[in-house]
């Protein structure tokens, strides 16, 4: 099965309430019915719902609509995003400003678990998308460094390896040291067990393998490899490491024959923005890969960004991830109240 493929099934086999603040354009309102005609999630847009109602007609059917202005549970929302913000200096008054904004009341509805995840930046940008995931979602539990990954999907005719693929940070973290480098190993990792349901095999990528160049820079990659060797011992990461010598058998025998990598790799952490952005998009404009995200990860509940040029298709992709990192973040929780109970 397609990565892809295998994600909507996840999806469609538990339904989500996946929030869509961006209720008024058309990409949005389009997969929203796609994903509803689908039974990937339970879909709710936020705008005015007379005019959403006259945008979709009789494909309104089974999604729900919210006027984030007028909303029955604002004074609810507001006074949780009064408690959030007062210490930063931010009055009732602003508050309640702010709680009707849709980004940030999507945010505040997935916090309070009226709903389960929420997509967002067709129209907004990156930064606010981002700003508001953080500042009303935060981060989980034990979770300092909040990163993103786009999920490229190699399933075309005309590529030559086929499969899924994470490359991390190619959105959100701009220069990480050896420990937010190790942070963004680690949870993409995880995101690699839960979307292409795979064990996953972690390169940390550079312009040396193997110690066959010395710089400074390459310094933080290897802390970065030995904090993720001791704190997941048995997880298959190698680094630091050329990309071809990652992604081919052979070549990675010759330059690196010690290499703890069993085979091709399905996550590729690049050693910053710069490298993982120019990266994923010479991945997805010559090489023909499909790019999914920037996906976060790291968030106490799901929040997700879209290209301001993404497709309803791009939408409907990111909505049917954001619903199986949302049956991920329910077991976490799940499975933090087990060790809780059990300890007491």
């Amino acid at each position: 099965m397609k990565p892809l493929d295998q994600i909507f099934a996840t999806a469609r086999a538990e339904p989500r309430h996946i929030l869509l603040p961006e209720g008024h354009d058309a990409r949005i309102q389009a997969a929203a019915v796609q994903a509803t005609a689908q039974g990937l999630a339970r879909i709710t847009l936020l705008g005015d719902p007379a005019r959403i109602a006259a945008d979709l007609g009789t494909e309104a059917e089974g999604i729900s609509v919210i006027d984030p202005a007028h909303a029955a549970d604002l004074d609810l929302l507001a006074a949780e995003c009064h408690r959030l913000r007062s210490p930063k200096g931010v009055s009732a008054e602003q508050a309640r400003t702010l709680a009707a904004d849709p980004l940030v009341q999507a945010a505040l509805r997935v916090r309070l678990g009226l709903a389960d995840g929420t997509v967002g930046g067709a129209v907004a940008t990156t930064a606010d998308t981002v700003r508001a995931a953080l500042q009303f979602i935060g981060r989980a539990p034990g979770i300092a460094t909040v990163s993103s990954f786009f999920l490229m999907l190699s399933c075309g005719p005309e590529t030559r390896i086929k499969g899924g693929m994470i490359f991390a940070d190619c959105g959100l973290v701009v220069a990480p040291d050896a420990q937010e480098l190790a942070a963004i190993a680690r949870a993409s990792a995880a995101s690699a067990r839960a979307l292409l349901r795979d064990t996953p095999r972690v390169a940390l990528l550079s312009f040396s393998t193997a110690g066959s160049a010395e710089h400074a820079s390459l310094t933080r990659i290897r802390e970065a490899l030995a904090l993720v060797r001791a704190a997941e011992p048995e997880l298959e990461i190698d680094g630091e490491i050329q990309f071809d010598a990652a992604l081919d058998d052979e070549i990675r025998l010759r330059k690196a024959p010690d290499s703890r990598l069993s085979g091709r790799p399905n996550v590729f952490v690049f050693p910053d923005l710069a490298s993982g952005n120019i990266g994923y998009k010479i991945a997805q404009r010559l090489g023909g890969l499909s790019a999914i995200g920037p996906i976060l990860q790291g968030l106490a509940r799901p929040a997700n960004d879209l290209s301001r040029g993404c497709t309803p298709e791009d939408v409907l992709a990111a909505i049917a991830v954001t619903a199986v990192q949302a049956g991920e973040a329910d077991l976490r929780l799940r499975q933090t109240a087990a060790q809780e109970s059990a300890a007491q």
